[in-house]
């Protein structure tokens, strides 16, 4: 009896002790209890606020990087020990770049179980085309117009992801983008507000699920808020200057379709817009996003974008930087330290209001709450899931799926394609043909080097023919360090004799030529959109030996291919397909996917047309009002028209279109019913994207020639003719004024229907 009592009273000193030496751990338990006797989330994040000093406030709007080797020994000293200690007190409510369950798990522990209030993290990471396991970069996806595949795309990652402890990631990106020259078009849906918003309400809703708590579900983040595709020159980072016309009918509405399918993040741009950077941008941030369309998740910024204020010359210092992005609503500080080191004092000098960091801090937590990391804050962290899923069959045959319906033709003059299987000696040329690295594109921050299946495995998989590999010439000399950049081959051509001799030798030749994989991408824009390096000069010295050539372009941008146009009569459009992508050509290659992708971007004859889009407004002087008169709008060395307009992609089979027919009710029931007979009048089965565009013939503000307001992804027998309906109602027939609000006004229309934006059918009706 005095052995037991005698063991009772050392756990009742280890228990005080516990709770003098670590409150952090009482109050999280008491305050995980009180937690769960509140069901209202609202209710929770107003518990939970309520206890939290101004410091811990702001220590949720801090985002730091994963600064030190997390299950190594703890930093002593200098800028790494600081981090550790903000971590240790609960100044961080996010951190980036951590990943793996081992890694997360010990971040999250420092964060749960030795804070005051044991607050767990949110872990964010770029999951832009997939983990480990990589789907084809987005604009590679947009090209399928498949949104129920995107959404896949979407969930498989977000399967991945969180199987590795992250819980966020900075995508989908909506930026619409007009100019190739612009590295990152690769990460977006191309040019059109109309697709772009239909793919970003897929993004959001695969990576979210409807269940955002759900182990496999992360929180997606819209970016880059607002018009960072409009940099000038396409030159990244360059300031963005557009007119509200095109902010609010072109920029702003893919982000729009965002919110309302529920995105729980923001993340503001690197540019100015009218004079002011985005990340201090107020009328961005509060007016139009967290007031006009009532957002109420959080903002975070981009990588050091507040602190990038002062180059701008839009703040004084940090301290004037923070109290800019905090008042304009910019909620969470990424990687510029500021937040953590000048708030408190903004507020107590009554610089900044309390109310913002309030709303802030509120905005984070309530996110924390929907994941459900305030019930369970090691959800994500699952050794077994983690080997479970990673690389896993499922993801990978998602990832091919994906990469087929990516895949665009864009000629196949006498039918070169698809090739026999058997009988036949191949020629395959070209260093991005036996790459195992490039396919993967950029943004791979997870994928292992050398993991994709190379375009050369792809077509030794099939046996029947006998297949001989030159590489020609290398895309690249190497990266340059620490920059990621290619160093293009412009003088190396010391294989090509090698090539050529073996392209004399074969039966049809498959080229495989474009962009490495880092040649796309952040920060990666180019002055000239032709094949890099000495490759044009390799594709017209095999067309001197061999005719029969089937160009595949590996790119994460459209390129200027004028004389692959006129020259080659094969030409695949393959971007970069991620860790399946030599399997998905093949297939293609071969016949076995009939390819049925469409661009979503249009593609230049040369780079004096850039920016180039479908969807241009007319001029005064739209075209050659007479013989010999030079005073319209065009060039003189140039066409005006693109090399491949947006919506063009081919098929194996061939689809015709008749009985357009437009029925106008719209003053009875607030719609117009468009419906087409579309015939696949080829051989095989195949897939047309019916592409429905309206014009507007006048309006208080000028409406562009075309605007695609629907579109239906339609499979076909041979023979087979389906009627197809779309409908139109106020929602596609308006626009945005100069004032941001939305018109419909009375009128002509024209309504265009057919496989491309250089549409075949055309109607109109009048809006009464």
């Amino acid at each position: 009896m005095n052995l037991k009592k005698h063991i009772l009273c050392i756990l009742v000193l280890v228990l005080i002790s516990c709770k003098e030496n670590n409150t952090s751990k009482d109050l999280a338990l008491n305050s995980a209890e009180s937690h769960s006797k509140i069901d209202n989330i609202e209710d929770k994040v107003s518990a939970l606020l309520s206890k939290m000093t101004l410091e811990e406030k702001i220590g949720q709007m801090n985002q730091y990087n994963g600064f030190w080797n997390v299950t190594g020994p703890v930093p002593k000293e200098g800028d790494q020990a600081k981090k550790y200690d903000h971590l240790r007190k609960g100044y961080v409510g996010s951190m980036l770049n951590v990943r793996g369950v081992k890694d997360v798990r010990a971040v999250q522990k420092i964060a749960v179980e030795e804070t005051r209030l044991g607050i767990p993290l949110i872990i964010g990471f770029d999951v832009i085309h997939g983990y480990e396991t990589l789907s084809p970069i987005p604009i590679a996806e947009s090209a399928s117009w498949d949104l129920e595949a995107i959404k896949k795309s979407a969930e498989f990652a977000a399967k991945e992801a969180s199987a590795a402890g992250i819980n966020w990631t900075f995508a989908p990106m909506v930026d619409i983008s007009r100019d190739a020259r612009w590295g990152r078009v690769m990460e977006g849906a191309g040019e059109d507000p109309y697709l772009g918003c239909k793919i970003a309400t897929a993004r959001v809703k695969g990576f979210q699920s409807d269940d955002l708590s759900s182990h496999n579900s992360i929180a997606a983040c819209a970016k880059h808020f607002a018009a960072y595709g409009f940099a000038e020159s396409g030159r990244d980072y360059n300031t963005a200057d557009v007119g509200t016309s095109t902010l609010n009918n072109i920029v702003l509405p893919p982000f729009k379709a965002a919110k309302d399918a529920g995105v729980r993040t923001f993340m503001n741009s690197f540019n100015e817009l009218n004079g002011v950077p985005a990340t201090g941008d107020k009328y961005l941030q509060r007016d139009i996003l967290k007031e006009k369309w009532a957002f109420d998740g959080f903002v975070v910024s981009d990588w050091g974008s507040i602190t990038e204020m002062i180059a701008h010359g839009h703040a004084k210092d940090g301290n004037h930087a923070a109290e800019l992005a905090v008042n304009a609503g910019s909620d969470m500080d990424m990687e510029s330290y500021l937040y953590v080191e000048e708030l408190a004092k903004l507020v107590k000098e009554g610089k900044v209001d309390k109310k913002h960091i309030d709303d802030a801090a509120r905005r984070v937590l309530r996110v924390k709450f929907e994941l459900g990391l305030f019930d369970d804050p090691y959800k994500y962290l699952d050794e077994n899931r983690e080997k479970e899923v990673i690389g896993s069959q499922e993801i990978h045959d998602a990832s091919l799926d994906m990469a087929k319906k990516s895949i665009v033709l864009l000629k196949n003059k006498n039918n070169l394609l698809p090739l026999k299987k058997e009988g036949q000696k191949i020629a395959v040329i070209g260093a991005l043909a036996s790459d195992k690295t490039s396919p993967l594109g950029s943004w791979r921050i997870a994928a292992k080097d050398n993991t994709a299946v190379s375009v050369l495995e792809g077509l030794n998989q099939y046996p029947g023919n006998t297949v001989t590999y030159a590489k020609g010439a290398d895309v690249s000399i190497g990266k340059e360090e620490f920059a990621f950049e290619i160093k293009v081959n412009t003088t190396d051509k010391s294989e090509f004799n090698k090539a050529i001799q073996t392209a004399k030798q074969a039966d049809v030749v498959v080229m495989v030529l474009g962009e490495h994989g880092f040649q796309s991408g952040e920060g990666r824009s180019r002055t000239e959109l032709g094949l890099p390096g000495v490759q044009q000069e390799l594709l017209e010295a095999i067309y001197k030996v061999n005719k029969n050539i089937v160009l595949v372009l590996n790119n994460g941008r459209p390129l200027t291919i004028c004389w692959a146009d006129e020259n080659i009569p094969a030409i695949v459009e393959a971007w970069q397909l991620g860790t399946q992508s030599g399997n998905a050509i093949a297939q293609v290659l071969y016949g076995d996917y009939n390819p049925s992708g469409k661009l979503p971007m249009t593609f230049p004859r040369n780079v004096g047309q850039v920016p180039i889009y479908y969807n241009y407004k007319n001029t005064g002087r739209p075209s050659l009002p007479g013989p010999n008169v030079v005073f319209w709008s065009h060039y003189q060395d140039q066409k005006n028209g693109p090399l491949y307009p947006f919506g063009y992609g081919l098929s194996y089979t061939t689809f015709k279109y008749s009985n357009l027919k437009v029925s106008n009710t719209f003053t009875e029931d607030k719609k117009v019913t468009v419906s087409v007979d579309l015939t696949n009048t080829g051989k095989v089965k195949g897939k047309e994207v019916v592409q429905l565009y309206i014009r507007d013939m006048y309006a208080s503000i000028t409406r562009p020639v075309k605007e695609l307001k629907g579109f239906e992804l339609v499979e076909l027998n041979p023979n087979e003719t389906k009627t197809i309906t779309l409908t139109l109602t106020e929602k596609e027939l308006g626009f945005f004024d100069n004032q941001g609000e939305f018109l419909v006004e009375k009128g002509d229309f024209e309504i265009h229907v057919g496989g491309s934006s250089y549409t075949e059918l055309s109607e109109n009706f009048e809006l009464k």
